[in-house]
């Protein structure tokens, strides 16, 4: 059973970074294709960032050239770097796991869930 525990997030003001990490136990991290989602109030949850095992990536041109996602399989951690915040990516942020080969941007195609973790970003 894999377990995935976020850190990271917090209050920042627009044009602020923050970095979220997603710490992976009890499976082979390697194997597993990693996403980032987020849910604002009154929202559904959406894809923001989506990593392979080979390392390619996919993201939501809502973030593209601001969030970036990357692994590091030693540490069975995965991290979303974002840079130049908006007050629109306040939300909740959640990392997600799938077996498979694909990164996809449904959240019904990922098995294993994050606790979820804060962003605010203040204008």
């Amino acid at each position: 059973q894999v377990q995935l525990v976020q850190s990271g997030g917090g209050l920042v003001q627009a044009g602020g970074s923050l970095r979220l990490s997603c710490a992976a136990s009890g499976g082979t991290f390697s194997w597993f294709i990693v996403g980032w989602f987020r849910q604002a109030p009154g929202e559904e949850r959406e894809f923001v960032a989506g990593i392979s095992r080979s390392g390619s990536t996919a993201s939501a041109d809502s973030v593209k050239g601001r969030f970036t996602i990357s692994r590091d399989n030693a540490k069975n951690t995965v991290f979303l770097q974002m840079n130049s915040l908006k007050p629109e990516d306040t939300a909740v942020y959640y990392c997600a796991a799938r077996s498979g080969t694909a990164v996809l941007r449904s959240r019904s195609s990922y098995e294993y869930w994050g606790q979820g973790t804060q962003v605010t970003v203040s204008s």
